[in-house]
Order: structure tokens, then C-alpha cells, then sequence
């Protein structure tokens, strides 16, 4: 039996990834790490703790702590923050006898900063990315990639902070954070046509296993409701990009179609939000991930179900 740790257990990410590691016979020990004195964490794990908040003072010695105090086999961070913090502290915690699921150091930083990352791509001929511009002129954007427009943060996910921009008045608004904070895209495709893949990639420009699903997103910007989609031009465009970055374990691509032609939106490096669908389908990348990292177990591609997966809301209760 393993002890594994998995922070942000009540988040989405991180009770999905919970979620999954239950789906299998051999029970492991399951710590969960939360900020929130009162949360849902605490029905998926064995140990339940209460966090500072991701790299605070002290944080370090606050997981180097845990990961002694609870005989830590195997580290899950589940959100962004963590995943950062723990990346550029990964010697330390290796040196107290854990393992950890990442990707690798460059992804990770690469992806914090959505500019350096477009640059990336657009530098090694990416046929996937979508251009992209630090310019704060209006006209001359419009003329390049028409109305609207996005303002997307350079750093941040699951949608948060884009501005869409449909006159100069809106633009003019933010103009000042562009190149600093804000990048500018085209609008590409719609809403119905976004697609969110899972691959197990192997770090060496490739990947072990994938599932894709078309999805509808949230307010929060998660992903709401979803449906397996099969398709090798997604799993072509995965593997051109995977050359380029070359990640390693769990890591999410996600796409928009525009008239049948597929376009990377960002990567995140690391497990998302549809973790749990994916275990519902047979996709356990949770699971692959404890394999993969903690026994060296190299992943195989499973059988997927079709099918569509909804969220909804839930109560749990506790009873005194």
C-alpha cells in the first residue's frame, strides 16, 4: 500500500484525481491536502489536512513536513500554483524520499507564460497555434485578425480573465495591460467546437496512451459537459506538438475547430479538470500516473467507451 498525497483536494482537479485512484482494487492510502477548514475533501481521503496557501513563507518546510509526518510515497499536486511551486522545489522533496508526479521544469515554466509559449510553437513552424500579438493598436489588429477580439491574460486558465472586444471603446479599456499582462488573439471557432485531450506523454517527443473529448464549458470556465470524440487528426496534431515540447505524464491539449481545421489553444502541464470523466471511460490517467511514477510501470492504451458525461451538483453530508 502506497501513501499518496494529493494537494487541492477540494478542488475540481483534485477530488477528480481522488476519485480515480478509488476506482482501483489495490487501496492506497490517500492523504488530501485543502485550504478550506470545511470542504468536500474529506469523502475522498484517509487523511485529510489543512494547507497554507500554495508558496506562502514556510511553505516548503510546511510539505517537506507532511511528506515525513505521513511517510509520503508519491506527491499529486492537482492545481497550477502547485504545480509551479513544486517544480521549481522538486530536488528538496526528492531528497526527503518522495516521488512526484510532473511534468517537466521547462513545460511547466513555458506554459505559465502563454506569449513565450505561442513564441515557442510559432518558432519551431507549429502548423496548430493561433497568432497572436502583443500590438496595442486597434486598427491595425483589427485589419490582421478582424473583430472580435480576445485579451488574454498571459498567465492564468480555465478562462479566467479573457476580455472579448467588439469595439475600440472595449479595447482602449485595457490597452495598457497588453504586452505586460495581456496578449491579443483572434476569435477562433465557436463555443460547440472546443475539444478538450488527455495524453500520457513519454519525454521523449511522443505519447503512451489519449482520450478526447468535445466539450461545453462552464462559467467557471471547467469543463461542463463532455463527449468522447474520436479523431486521428487530433491525435496527429498531439504527437507534432509532443516533438516540439516533448512533456512527460499527464498532460491536457486543448483545441478549437475552424473549418475542420484544428487550433491549439493552450496546454496545461498537468491533470485538468475532466479527470474524473476520463476514469469514468475508462481512461484513468490517475492511475497511470501512480503506476508511471512510483513503479516505473510504462501506461498502455485503454479501451475507451463512448459516451457523454454531464456535471451537476451534488450534496454530501456528514452527520454528526
Amino acid at each position: 500500500m502506497a501513501n499518496i498525497w494529493v494537494t487541492g483536494a477540494s478542488s475540481l482537479i483534485g477530488y477528480g484525481i481522488l476519485k480515480s485512484i478509488r476506482r482501483i482494487e489495490n487501496p492506497n492510502n490517500l492523504i488530501g491536502s485543502t485550504i478550506h477548514k470545511n470542504s468536500i475533501a474529506p469523502a475522498f481521503t484517509d487523511v485529510c489536512i489543512e494547507a497554507p496557501v500554495s508558496g506562502t513563507e514556510g511553505y516548503i518546510d510546511w510539505v517537506i513536513s507532511v511528506i515525513k509526518d505521513h511517510n509520503i510515497d508519491l506527491v499529486i499536486p492537482s492545481f497550477e500554483e502547485d504545480v509551479l511551486f513544486l517544480t521549481n522545489h522538486r530536488k528538496q522533496i526528492e531528497l526527503a524520499e518522495a516521488k512526484v508526479v510532473l511534468n517537466t521544469f521547462e513545460l511547466v515554466h513555458l506554459c505559465n507564460d502563454k506569449w513565450e509559449f505561442y513564441l515557442k510553437l510559432k518558432s519551431n513552424n507549429c502548423p496548430y497555434i493561433i497568432p497572436s500579438s502583443l500590438s496595442p493598436e486597434f486598427h491595425e489588429l483589427e485589419k490582421e485578425f478582424g473583430l472580435p477580439l480576445l485579451l488574454k491574460p498571459r498567465q492564468g486558465n480555465a478562462s479566467r480573465g479573457i476580455v472579448k472586444v467588439l469595439d475600440k471603446e472595449t479595447f482602449e479599456l485595457h490597452k495598457a495591460e497588453i504586452g505586460k499582462k495581456l496578449m491579443v488573439q483572434p476569435l477562433i471557432g465557436k463555443d460547440d467546437e472546443e475539444f478538450t485531450t488527455g495524453a500520457f506523454c513519454d519525454g521523449n517527443g511522443g505519447y503512451y496512451t489519449i482520450i478526447t473529448f468535445r466539450r461545453k464549458l462552464s462559467k467557471e470556465g471547467y469543463t461542463n459537459d463532455a463527449e468522447v470524440y474520436k479523431s486521428k487528426q487530433i491525435e496527429n496534431a498531439v504527437l507534432d506538438i509532443c516533438k516540439i515540447l516533448k512533456p512527460i505524464g499527464p498532460t491536457n491539449f486543448q483545441f478549437r475547430m475552424l473549418n475542420g481545421v484544428f487550433h491549439l489553444l493552450e496546454i496545461n502541464p498537468r491533470f485538468s479538470s475532466s479527470t474524473s470523466m476520463r476514469s469514468a471511460f475508462g481512461y484513468n490517467e490517475a492511475i497511470m500516473a501512480v503506476e508511471y511514477f512510483l513503479e516505473g510501470k510504462i501506461p498502455k492504451q485503454p479501451m475507451v467507451r463512448n459516451g457523454r458525461a454531464i456535471r451537476y451538483i451534488e450534496d454530501f453530508i456528514y452527520y454528526s
